[in-house]
């Protein structure tokens, strides 16, 4: 009877899991799931398994519902279930040309629910099903004219043509509003961004982008990049998939090597390592077989499952530990260079990059011969090191004029105690010295970039509603990146405060010409400076305008808001 119900069980649980095959399981291998196929799917695995939770946490800019999927076999919330737990966090579709990670991910939740593969006991994964719905939908064959297949695929930009990769910080989009609250809410320890590669070819079907070492963290970005990600890449290759880091290359590898890549907060990882959060972009090489791509973006995720469960413990240690590296009162990095002094050998495995004449312009033009295979040494540049730095301040005071950016800390759950009355307080104070912009718009804006500043310390009268903004937070790091104008990714680099460049107030210069004179007449200290800087400024000594302008700059006429950031700092 026994030996019955075991192989009624199993007959069971294949019929089970037969019956809930992925779209791309029933197609040719070279197929992807579309929108409504994989929600439909979700759907009815949830319907079958009290594991696995699916439900809308955030809309699109097209107002479709972007959807999160949940392994949790705890029989606890989410919320309560992490607390002894560590929590994977996928990202899918973020360019569903790349639909790799949705078709993926798919099979993996539902090996986890029927059981396939072992539940862990120490691990929650929650995946975003797929992250930018309007793309996914606007579905094509040509879109991605480096790809080999899928035979249809969704389009890069979301229904506002927004590059949602590059959303993270200024958060133009709903998409990107509503992976905050997801992030928010889930609260991961690891993230993983499903991706496709584009540029050179070589023998890899899986490269990486692991989150640059120094910006998560010494303590953490060490233990990740020197342990945790070179045992997950030993695993993969068991399973059969040699790894190489990301080749941000579009020609041959060098013989010189190539840099890892610095993933800005700007970017998923960027953004996720802002709140001590261990990531990797996983980018699959667009020639290689779709089968093969879906493959190892399973079998990665596989890999960080296994080692999460057998290691959760030291994650979460080397989290809270990381965090407390940033300090009130320590120095802060804000922006990076590349060491090229440091660097790890590597072998590469590519084709051999040859030339010969074009079809099309009958010109010389590159290929690469895949019978020729070869296997040579190059140098990895992996280390970058500070150019700039900020000290933590104790508190950021934020006006509650400025309502947008108080919306997104809002939204990220950072700290922040409104004043109970009108208050002076002692603050350091920045006004824009120089910065420049780009020529071209960029994801909606023209990004300022070199920006630098002149440091006041000064006594501000703030009124009762304005924000207090304590550094001593999880959130330290996001808040140091998004308000230090300097920052490459800063609110100020990507136009929040763009009002504050220009003057709102003018002079007529017949009417000032007068004014000028008695200014300088009655104020010695002003003339002395005038003159001084005259001798030392030969094209202020040649111009009568710059010398009107130079006074009123200098005179109680002039606005004292033109140029001064709004965000102060208590040191």
């Amino acid at each position: 009877m026994k030996q019955f119900l075991i192989l009624f069980s199993f007959m069971l649980f294949g019929r089970s899991y037969a019956q809930i095959l992925t779209p791309y399981e029933r197609g040719n291998g070279n197929q992807s799931a579309t929108f409504e196929e994989m929600r439909a799917y979700y759907q009815e695995l949830a319907q079958k398994y009290t594991t696995i939770h699916y439900e809308t946490r955030g809309e699109d800019d097209n107002n479709k519902p972007i959807d999160v999927v949940v392994f949790n076999p705890f029989g606890k919330t989410l919320e309560v279930a992490r607390e002894e737990r560590c929590v994977l966090l996928v990202n899918n579709g973020i360019h569903p040309g790349e639909p790799d990670g949705i078709d993926a991910t798919m099979m993996l939740m539902r090996d986890l629910a029927t059981g396939k593969i072992k539940a862990p006991q120490n691990v929650i994964v929650v995946a975003l099903a797929s992250y930018n719905v309007s793309g996914m939908l606007n579905r094509g064959s040509f879109s991605r004219a480096n790809q080999n297949g899928p035979e249809e695929y969704g389009f890069r930009g979301n229904a506002r043509h927004y590059d949602l990769n590059r959303d993270f910080i200024k958060t133009d989009t709903k998409n990107s509003r509503s992976f905050q609250r997801i992030f928010q809410w889930v609260k991961p320890d690891v993230f993983i961004d499903n991706h496709v590669s584009n540029g050179a070819d070589y023998q890899y079907t899986f490269t990486y982008i692991s989150t640059n070492k120094e910006r998560l963290g010494n303590l953490l970005g060490n233990y990740f990049n020197s342990h945790m990600q070179k045992n997950l890449l030993k695993d993969l290759q068991k399973k059969g998939f040699m790894s190489v880091p990301y080749v941000n290359i579009h020609n041959d590898v060098p013989d010189g090597g190539f840099p890892t890549f610095m993933d800005s907060p700007r970017y998923a990882t960027g953004y996720t390592s802002l709140f001590n959060v261990i990531g990797t972009v996983v980018e699959t090489h667009m020639l290689k077989p779709y089968q093969e791509r879906v493959k190892a973006t399973y079998d990665y995720m596989r890999c960080n499952l296994d080692f999460i469960e057998q290691n959760y413990k030291v994650i979460k240690q080397k989290r809270a530990e990381n965090l407390k590296q940033y300090q009130i009162g320590d120095k802060y990095a804000i922006a990076w260079k590349l060491d090229s002094s440091k660097y790890e050998s590597l072998e590469f495995k590519g084709f051999e990059a040859k030339y010969k004449p074009s079809d099309v312009s009958s010109k010389d033009r590159l290929w690469y011969d895949r019978n020729a295979k070869f296997s040579k040494q190059v140098k990895l540049y992996n280390t970058y090191v500070p150019i700039k730095e900020v000290t933590i301040p104790s508190y950021y005071v934020i006006p509650q004029s400025e309502w947008k950016i108080i919306e997104l800390l809002t939204l990220n759950q950072i700290k922040m105690i409104p004043l109970k009355q009108d208050s002076v307080i002692a603050v350091e104070q920045y006004r824009i010295k120089d910065f420049k912009t780009t020529s071209s718009p960029y994801e909606g804006h023209y990004l300022h970039f070199d920006t630098s500043l002149l440091r006041e310390s000064n006594k501000v009268n703030f009124s009762a509603g304005d924000f207090l903004v304590p550094l001593n937070q999880d959130g330290v790091k996001f808040l140091l990146e998004t308000l230090e104008p300097e920052a490459i990714d800063s609110y100020f680099n990507w136009n929040f405060f763009d009002a504050i460049l220009g003057q709102k107030e003018y002079y007529s210069a017949y009417v000032f010409e007068d004014t000028a004179a008695k200014l300088l007449k009655e104020n010695k200290d002003l003339r002395s400076a005038f003159e001084r800087e005259k001798m030392n400024n030969p094209k202020l000594a040649a111009s009568s305008s710059a010398q009107l302008d130079w006074i009123y700059k200098n005179s109680p006429y002039y606005e004292e808001s033109h140029l001064l950031y709004p965000i102060y700092r208590i040191n």
